[in-house]
């Protein structure tokens, strides 16, 4: 078997509730169309500020999944 050679995609979550669930809002809704998604890095985390309260966290991750072996 080859060593895996990955893919990067950048994705934006977001969440009313918190950083955590931005995350994982994102991952959840590219894993309904990107196949072997294997890790994911924060690369920045924004807010939006709605009455003097964070009404909304923003995070951009890189999401990284293996290119599928033509020969499996």
């Amino acid at each position: 078997m080859a060593e895996p050679v990955y893919k990067l995609i950048d994705l934006v979550g977001t969440s009313g509730a918190s950083v955590s669930d931005a995350i994982q809002n994102a991952i959840t809704r590219a894993a309904e169309t990107v196949r072997n998604i294997r890790w994911f890095e924060v690369v920045q985390v924004r807010g939006e500020v709605a009455g003097g309260k964070v009404s909304r966290y923003q995070v951009t991750l890189k999401v990284g999944f293996t290119l599928e072996n033509p020969a499996d």
